[in-house]
């Protein structure tokens, strides 16, 4: 059966990749698996039948038969264990420590870097911005540079690509929109390789269509 997942139908990135149904495009490019996507406005998502798939009235959402998830890393998370060896290494220690860096991705990672995001969106004209920007730009830096020691000169995280680089080029494609990933080569070079990959490509490329009809209706 083929799933469908739900996305913004006017996105607010302006069809820069960063909403969250990317992550679950980018996932299931990634297996070959054929989807289908329902758009909605954001009064419709909510609304009760949205609420009934997610409670938060967020996107995405994912339905497949009588199964339905919401949460972007618990979407790609069930498509990496349903096909063996294409985002989850078949080694268990391996797979593991793939799972480890999706939660790492969404869970250390991602936090400041959406809360900076977010003020420098909301705040900007707050008389307190640019003495609050500094300490923010600061909690940004720290995990980015943690996260350049790790990665080195890897290539990706642990061996081959996997769900966790997956996760994380998601999270670090919001902290390309600052100067602050910049200041690491390694990782810039990192969500460079991630951007390159040719189902990250045809998911882009997706989500774009989108919002490029919406701003030609």
């Amino acid at each position: 059966m083929t799933p469908t997942i739900t996305a913004f139908a006017r996105s607010p990135d302006r069809g820069r990749g960063l909403g969250r149904d990317m992550r679950v495009r980018w996932a299931l490019e990634e297996v070959g698996q054929p989807y289908n996507v329902r758009l909605l406005s954001f009064s419709e998502m909510k609304e009760p039948p949205h609420l009934a798939l997610h409670p938060f009235g967020q996107i995405p959402t994912y339905e497949e038969g009588g199964l339905a998830l919401f949460e972007s890393g618990a979407i790609v998370l069930h498509l990496a264990e349903r096909h063996p060896g294409l985002l989850l290494p078949v080694d268990a220690n391996a797979r593991a420590r793939a799972i480890t860096w999706m939660f790492s991705a969404v869970n250390t990672v991602e936090p400041p870097i959406f809360e900076r995001s977010l003020f420098t969106i909301l705040e900007r004209d707050k008389p307190w911005y640019q003495e609050r920007l500094p300490a923010l730009d600061e909690g940004v830096r720290n995990r980015l540079r943690q996260l350049s020691t790790y990665l080195g000169d890897r290539e990706w995280l642990d061996g081959q690509f996997s769900a966790g680089d997956l996760m994380m080029v998601s999270v670090l494609l919001r902290a390309k929109q600052s100067p602050l990933l910049d200041e690491f080569p390694n990782l810039a070079a990192y969500l460079s390789r991630g951007e390159a990959r040719p189902a990250y490509q045809r998911a882009f490329a997706a989500q774009l269509a989108v919002f490029t009809a919406s701003t030609a209706s």
